[in-house]
């Protein structure tokens, strides 16, 4: 165990998983409240007669498709990343010894590495960029508490 982390206290400690907890529950309601909007954008496009009659709708399904799909993995990697989180919690709260929880603490890393891949590779724009560096540093910090190896950028 390094020094730094003999010296924190487990209020510390608490407070470090707390603004991930937060970070994973402000990404997911953003999540929720966009694909809430696209639908509504959708609906009211058709309501409106823009999104028929249209040529080409193979390539539009297409592109749907595609974006359904990172949608839905981006959703299944935050998915792993709150349970991760939640399994660190009850262990954290029922142990006197904080550092106990480290395998807990790898697994959130390990989840927020396949968030990290994702987000990376997809194209979702600057809000989920900025929620994402705001949780990925929670958990960098979180990681280097347990001395794991933090996320890259």
């Amino acid at each position: 165990i390094p020094i730094a982390a003999q010296t924190m206290t487990k209020a510390l400690v608490a407070e470090k998983i707390r603004r991930v907890e937060d970070g994973v529950d402000e990404f997911r309601k953003y999540l929720e409240r966009r694909g809430d909007n696209a639908r509504n954008a959708t609906s009211t496009a058709q309501q409106s007669g823009r999104a028929s009659g249209r040529r080409g709708t193979g390539n539009t399904e297409a592109r749907k498709a595609t974006a359904q799909a990172g949608k839905d993995e981006l959703d299944d990697a935050l998915g792993d990343l709150n349970s991760s989180t939640n399994r660190l919690r009850r262990k954290f709260d029922t142990t006197e010894k904080w550092i106990e929880t480290k395998a807990q603490v790898e697994r959130v890393v390990e989840d927020g590495r396949r968030i990290n891949q994702v987000v990376s590779r997809g194209k979702y724009g600057t809000d989920v960029a900025r929620l994402w560096a705001t949780l990925r540093n929670g958990i960098n910090d979180l990681a280097r508490a347990y001395n794991v190896a933090p996320l890259g950028v």
